[in-house]
């Protein structure tokens, strides 16, 4: 299992040195909360757009740029120029599935790879259709727009009905969780089926990034 960091919380002041110490502490991505303020409460635009800036000078790490936006074509366009790994976007920004399809389309043809993202409420039958044409399945363990929740055990069953539905369809999809994950719940999202785990607070916040990475990953 992969761990995605969130950089939400890492301080302006020191983030030079943060992600430095994320890096060699053994992080796999740099996840990247583009938060809008309209389709989520919080707004990260400014900060997340200077921290990608510095992350394409100093690190070779990809990133991993989940887009919680209404205007959502306008955001994968100004993400696009850090050239992530991956773009994410909400199946519930979208009108419809046509849309939704174009969107991913897009961010293909510009050697991205695509992903969706669901929020807790949202029935993943809704997105089924969708899995062949994308790379990741992002679950909301949390409700999306701010750091720090608690994770919400329904969202665990939600991840083994995917997983069970794309070992039986044969599909090359990974499913990503993000929310209030931490070494006390880890063990149970692995075990439900989950390929690549946000974690921001838990590594944040934690004195020695490395040990806790390690145990993250154990």
């Amino acid at each position: 299992m992969e761990i995605s960091t969130s950089i939400l919380n890492v301080k302006q002041e020191n983030c030079i040195r943060t992600f430095y110490d994320l890096e060699t502490a053994g992080t796999d991505y740099f996840h990247i909360d583009v938060m809008d303020g309209t389709f989520v409460e919080n707004n990260t635009v400014k900060i997340m757009t200077e921290y990608c800036e510095y992350l394409n000078t100093i690190t070779r790490l990809p990133l991993d740029v989940h887009l919680m936006v209404k205007d959502v074509q306008s955001y994968i366009n100004s993400f696009l120029i850090f050239e992530p790994r991956n773009i994410t976007i909400h199946y519930e920004a979208s009108n419809n599935s046509g849309e939704l399809l174009n969107w991913l389309q897009y961010i293909k043809e510009n050697n991205c790879k695509a992903g969706i993202s669901i929020k807790p409420d949202t029935e993943i039958e809704k997105i089924l259709d969708i899995l062949p044409y994308v790379h990741t399945i992002l679950v909301m363990t949390v409700e999306p727009g701010k750091g720090g929740q608690k994770l919400l055990p329904k969202t665990i069953e939600k991840i083994k009905e995917l997983k069970k539905y794309i070992i039986q369809n044969k599909l090359e999809v990974d499913i990503e969780a993000d929310g209030g994950i931490n070494i006390d719940n880890i063990k149970e999202i692995k075990e439900a089926g989950t390929d690549i785990v946000v974690v921001g607070s838990a590594i944040i916040n934690s004195s020695n990034y490395r040990e806790t990475i390690n145990k993250l990953k154990e």
